[in-house]
């Protein structure tokens, strides 16, 4: 068990670091290629393509989320020979996605279409025709999840790297080759060469995940079509171990096991269960861009959607690989954990050197811990070093982005743009993204451990939040008049919330098993926050930048190396006040052992 748990650990710490790369690298290449775009963007044709954008989300979110989330979950069989049936059992929930997508395209377009205005319409040509590319693209990308859903359960990151850099690199190039033709021909193409893009990204989403996934089902005897399945998991075992005893012995299986002797009812009911929460937690995530087109117009959605693009790089970035792959990791790592959960504080198994007289007893050998115990304890103490390294580079995005942020905005988008009101949405959207970050893998948590009772009652809640959010949200855009900084303001809210929530139920969780975990661990070193509050003060009497004024590219440049003038100190500082930390990561991610307080 403790080889598997380290086995696992480090293909996800791999699998995370891969990600990160391919984000890094897919995310350079789609910058660059906004940049260009840029120059052919207004803002109000920029919030019209965001609308298309949340569109397709949509379809996707809705189409496969909640049955990813609970597929991960669902024993693939891997040790015990059930692998090929296993592969075919999340084959099959896999097209599932499919068969809900296509509705929901037609469903969420029609809707859509019935939203917008005369005047968009007329102002924004070939709108009708993109939002069909978008409604068939979102098809097109479900089409992979079958094959996408074994690749996952087999934590085969690198198939997953390659498929999402060629369909980057292709949504890029096609993207920019239609604006530029477009430009070139004296054309109005308006949103179009985005939806050419899209399209192009989930068929090479689509091409990559068949090729490797027809390989890997030719290699372990299953099929990317659904096929009729035989029990497997425990009802499996109970049926072989019955037929040993002889066929008068053997129970009879049950035969409300799998639905339509294709899809694997527990994992269909927990994704049922997860099927809610989801409607709730991608109102929460995309609320903000339904919030902006509710209460603004779209040159104020474009401005925003400027802001939310730039800021949500790193987010994008870096946090939600790692997000995705604590998911994938925790559902594996915990899966016997979850089954075998007390009710009560387990004893202590602590060995005593005396008895209640007082008189010496020889030491008894300290029983080894059980193996649920032991994973639980990995889990706890990996959590916590994720959130320690999420609140260290939060506590330097918090010190300079604020001020560095309405700077490179200037440089890389022009001062157009910033004096729109997107340099101080972006240098209030700083403070958002640590509350992102550690959101995003608090609930990837919750969603590999929760049972379903827990899953009802995290909905319950979230769907709280989301009132809260809608009324901090019409508070802040329509009483207040703060535009899209309050709308900023909102989500902080809403997000502090969930976080808490999801804390609690954390704490809660390794509670149960006597499992420690402290929120003090994750907290900077007092020395390295206070380099921080000095710093913060410093960037902004060293620099004279404002917020609604942006200044010229050279005059921002030499902005930039004021604030390095700061930062590379600060971060020496905070590097050195958590080298201990650090060391203890370094040592983790190179396989040694890790160092415990």
């Amino acid at each position: 068990m403790q080889t598997s748990i380290t086995d696992n650990g480090a293909r996800a710490a791999r699998g995370a670091s891969l990600l990160i790369l391919l984000q890094v690298v897919s995310r350079a290449v789609t910058f660059i290629a906004n940049q260009l775009l840029l120059r052919f963007l207004t803002a109000q044709l920029l919030g019209v393509a965001t609308q298309l954008e949340v569109y397709y989300l949509s379809v996707i979110f809705f189409a496969r989320e909640s049955l990813r989330v609970a597929i991960q979950r669902q024993d693939t069989g891997s040790d015990n020979g059930e692998a090929n049936r296993s592969a075919q059992a999340a084959v099959n929930l896999g097209t599932l996605a499919i068969a809900l997508g296509v509705p929901l395209a037609a469903l969420f377009g029609r809707l859509y279409l019935g939203s917008l205005s005369a005047a968009t319409l007329d102002s924004t040509p070939y709108l009708v025709l993109s939002l069909y590319l978008y409604s068939v693209a979102s098809v097109v990308e479900l089409l992979s999840e079958p094959a996408f859903v074994v690749m996952q359960a087999r934590l085969q990151f690198g198939t997953r790297a390659t498929a999402e850099a060629v369909a980057t690199f292709a949504r890029c190039t096609v993207t920019l080759g239609v604006a530029v033709w477009g430009a070139l021909q004296g054309l109005e193409l308006g949103v179009l060469p985005f939806a050419m893009g899209q399209l192009s990204y989930g068929t090479g989403l689509l091409v990559v995940y068949s090729w490797y996934g027809s390989g890997l089902a030719k290699r372990e005897g299953f099929s990317l079509f659904p096929k009729p399945l035989e029990p497997i998991g425990p009802f499996a075992t109970r049926k072989a171990q019955s037929s040993e005893k002889g066929p008068e012995q053997a129970p009879t299986t049950k035969p409300n096991e799998f639905v339509l002797q294709y899809f694997y009812r527990p994992t269909l009911q927990l994704a049922s269960s997860m099927a809610a929460q989801s409607v709730l937690k991608h109102i929460l995530t995309q609320g903000d861009t339904f919030m902006v087109s509710i209460f603004s117009n779209s040159t104020a959605q474009g401005v925003y959607a400027l802001a939310n693009n730039y800021g949500g790089l790193v987010a994008r970035l870096l946090f939600q690989p790692i997000e995705e792959s604590s998911r994938s990791y925790f559902s594996h790592l915990l899966a016997p954990v979850v089954a075998t959960l007390p009710l009560e504080d387990p004893p202590s198994t602590d060995s005593s050197d005396s008895d209640d007289s007082g008189k010496w007893k020889p030491k008894k050998k300290k029983k080894k811990a059980p193996a649920h115990i032991i994973a639980a304890r990995n889990a706890s103490a990996d959590l916590r070093a994720i959130l320690k390294v999420y609140a260290l580079l939060s506590l330097v995005i918090v010190t300079l982005g604020p001020t560095a942020a309405p700077l490179l905005l200037s440089v890389v988008a022009g001062p157009v743009w910033v004096n729109s009101g997107a340099g101080a949405c972006l240098a209030a959207y700083m403070w958002y993204i640590p509350l992102l970050a550690v959101n995003g893998v608090t609930e990837a948590f919750v969603a590999s451990v929760a049972i379903e009772r827990e899953v009802h009652w995290q909905s319950l809640w979230m769907g709280a939040f989301s009132a809260g959010f809608a009324g901090a949200g019409f508070v802040f855009l329509r009483v207040l008049d703060m535009g899209a900084i309050g709308l900023v303001a909102a989500n902080s809210i809403n997000m502090l919330c969930r976080i808490l929530w999801c804390l609690a139920f954390i704490r809660a969780y390794f509670g149960r098993l006597g499992v420690e975990f402290e929120l003090l661990d994750l907290m900077p070193d007092p020395l390295g926050v206070l380099a921080a509050i000095i710093s913060s003060q410093l960037v902004k009497r060293i620099t004279h930048v404002t917020w609604d004024t942006a200044p010229g590219a050279t005059q921002a440049i030499v902005e930039l190396v004021r604030v390095a003038t700061v930062a590379l100190p600060f971060v020496f500082l905070l590097m050195l006040s958590e080298r201990q930390f650090l060391r203890n990561c370094y040592l983790a991610i190179k396989g040694k052992r890790r160092k415990r307080s």
